[in-house]
This record gives structure tokens, C-alpha cells and sequence, in this order.
């Protein structure tokens, strides 16, 4: 395991269900958990379901990690240039996280190499992260002893009242929330729209875009124990 490399997940998706609206990744989701990623002193690769470019939403020129982010060309033809899920070695890296925007709804759950590599990388000793819709990626992990990952953990994501509060709880294919509850984790939450992060056994979640800083310095905090481990 390389203690030095965390591998951001990103959504393919750029349609919002049967909206007409686009959708993809959201953007303070990367900038803010990377900037901390990467104060640490972590390499960061991205990948998506199906490499190439993936597509961004959420880009608000007033927060300042976005436009930082938006103002390096070699962060953003990494962006266009994602990974394949073929091209990735779990072996390199000491934790993976899922990134959130509503696209990860149609194209995370159902994609078994992202839930192999995770897989891998959990089970090598490290951590698996997500936040706000990046944990329906998470839904479908295995373990090799036949288990869902989320399985007896306790998990945060955004919720069944915040779907509604955004006007989405019809659109998207399934809820979260009960999606996480169906697969054996135990759900909490804070009110709608408020950080809100947990940790359970290498697994840390966050509920929503708040939330997405704490996900990074909770993930930066366990690396150096599950590497030793």
C-alpha cells in the first residue's frame, strides 16, 4: 500500500434523470477534502466509471479553492483525462474517496470494478471514503468474506430530507439513505444541510457539501494508523 496516494472518485453522469438539467461531480466536494488531501502531503490521481473527461457542476467562483483549483491546467486536464477503472492499481494507493453530485446516483452503485478496487484498498488496511451522494458508491461493495462493506458500520449521506428539500427525491433512482439502512448501516444525520461526519472502522462518510472538509481531515487522521496496521 502506498501511504502517500489517495484516489478520488468521480461521476461519468451529466443528466439529471428526466429533469432536461445536467449533473455531474460537485465541485467543492473535490476542492475542499483535496486541499486538505494535499496539505498532508498525498498525491491524487482521479477516476471515474468511464475515464475521460467528467463532468462538473457546482463551480462557484467566490469560494476561493475553487477557482484555485480551476486556475491550475494540470489539476483540470486530470479532470479531463480521468482514469479508467481498468487502469487503476488499488496496490498504490492508501485510501480512496467518492466524490458527490447527484450523476453519482446512476453510475456508482452499479459499477463492479470501482466496488473491486475499493474493496481492495479497504481490505489491504486502507480507508474508504465518500460524502454527500459520493457514498452510492459504496452501496454495492463486497468484501471477500461475502459482506457489504457498509454492513454493522455507521455511515452519514445525504438524506432523505434533504432530497426533498432540493426537489430531487422523485428524480433520483433510488434514496440514499434507505439504500445505506437496506445494506446494514446504521444511518445518522444532522439537520438538513449541516456538516456532519463519521468514522467507523476505516470507513468515513460525510452527509452533504459542508461536510465534505471534515471527510478529508478524518480520512488524513486515520492514514498513518491503517498504514502502520
Amino acid at each position: 500500500m502506498n501511504a502517500k496516494r489517495i484516489l478520488i472518485v468521480l461521476t461519468s453522469h451529466n443528466t439529471l434523470g428526466n429533469t432536461g438539467k445536467e449533473t455531474g461531480f460537485y465541485l467543492p466536494e473535490v476542492t475542499h477534502p483535496e486541499a486538505v488531501f494535499e496539505k498532508a502531503g498525498f498525491a491524487i490521481d482521479y477516476v471515474s466509471p468511464q475515464g475521460g473527461k467528467a463532468p462538473m457542476i457546482g463551480i462557484d467562483l467566490s469560494d476561493p479553492l475553487n477557482q484555485a483549483f480551476l486556475d491550475q491546467p494540470e489539476k483540470m486536464a486530470k479532470v479531463e483525462n480521468t482514469l479508467r477503472p481498468a487502469d487503476v492499481d488499488p496496490t498504490q494507493y492508501a485510501a480512496i474517496f467518492y466524490a458527490g453530485g447527484h450523476g453519482t446516483m446512476w453510475d456508482f452503485p452499479e459499477n463492479e470494478e470501482l466496488a473491486a478496487i475499493a474493496a481492495q484498498i479497504y481490505e489491504q488496511g486502507g480507508i474508504v471514503s465518500a460524502v454527500c451522494h459520493g457514498p452510492a458508491g459504496l452501496v454495492n461493495i463486497k468484501l471477500s468474506n461475502g459482506d457489504y462493506l457498509v454492513t454493522g458500520k455507521t455511515v452519514a449521506a445525504f438524506t432523505n430530507e434533504e432530497e426533498v428539500a432540493v426537489g430531487l427525491s422523485e428524480v433520483v433512482p433510488f434514496l440514499l439513505q434507505d439504500k445505506l439502512i437496506e445494506r446494514g448501516a446504521t444511518h445518522t444525520k444532522a439537520e438538513n444541510f449541516q456538516a456532519h461526519v463519521v468514522s467507523s472502522d476505516r470507513l468515513v462518510t460525510g452527509q452533504n457539501p459542508a461536510s465534505a472538509t471534515g471527510v478529508g481531515e478524518q480520512v488524513v487522521g486515520l492514514i498513518p494508523v491503517a498504514s502502520l496496521s
